[in-house]
């Protein structure tokens, strides 16, 4: 999904839940990679664009999750992929 605000990379479910999924990607990790350019400005962000997805949708009971898809490395080394499921929760450091 893409707004002015920015765009969700991957909405997927697993089990009933629905699954908000960041994909990070960083050849070197210089400046902490993949993982720190998933900070707390950036987790604010994607959960606006969650709340907005869900509101579009009259979803606002659905159970959801943020996970971070991280990609690490050139691709013609084979780069490291590392999925952080549930990489941090909304409610709980302040972000709603």
């Amino acid at each position: 999904m893409r707004t002015r605000l920015g765009e969700l990379d991957i909405v997927a479910e697993d089990k009933g839940v629905l699954v908000f999924i960041e994909v990070k990607g960083r050849i070197t990790e210089a400046f902490g990679g993949a993982l720190l350019a998933v900070n707390r400005r950036k987790q604010a962000k994607l959960v606006k664009l969650a709340s907005q997805y869900l509101a579009q949708r009259h979803w606002s009971d659905r159970p959801c999750r943020f996970d971070v898809v991280l990609v690490q490395g050139p691709p013609s080394a084979g780069g490291r992929i590392e999925h952080l499921q549930n990489a941090f929760d909304a409610s709980e450091s302040g972000l709603l």
